[in-house]
């Protein structure tokens, strides 16, 4: 938690795949800027990435209650949708104490370990091997 100016910042990070998102809120109507762009145009207007990032505020009541500040890098859409969400649950959790264990019930404060696997030598990709003939 930050002050400047008199404003009241809550932050939190975020992770999923290979994105991470930071992601801070302040007290307003519960607008969603997303690398200086609004929300919607940002997400590609796919509504399951829109519902993934407001379902913490959703959770707790607030979604018209704290705008969503968020800068975010690395992955897809998927990713990054998810990164938002656990970075706006940890902002929440700073916010107040009393809001982590909905949050937690919810699943929301709990990071995602699935990521790509690597490729491994003499194999066409993870787990894919080429095909086996006997002559």
């Amino acid at each position: 938690m930050t002050s400047s100016t008199n404003k009241v910042v809550y932050w939190g990070t975020g992770r999923r795949k290979t994105s991470v998102a930071r992601v801070r809120l302040t007290p307003g109507k519960g607008e969603i800027i997303i690398n200086g762009r609004p929300g919607d145009h940002y997400l590609n207007f796919n509504p399951a990435y829109i519902s993934a990032v407001k379902a913490p505020l959703k959770t707790l009541g607030l979604s018209e209650s704290y705008d969503v500040l968020v800068n975010v890098y690395g992955g897809g859409l998927t990713g990054q949708s998810d990164a938002i969400k656990q970075g706006a649950a940890r902002a929440l959790c700073t916010l107040s104490l009393d809001n982590r264990k909905p949050l937690k019930l919810e699943g929301h404060l709990s990071r995602d370990p699935r990521a790509k696997e690597r490729r491994k030598y003499g194999l066409k990709k993870a787990r894919k091997a080429p095909q086996f003939s006997k002559r």
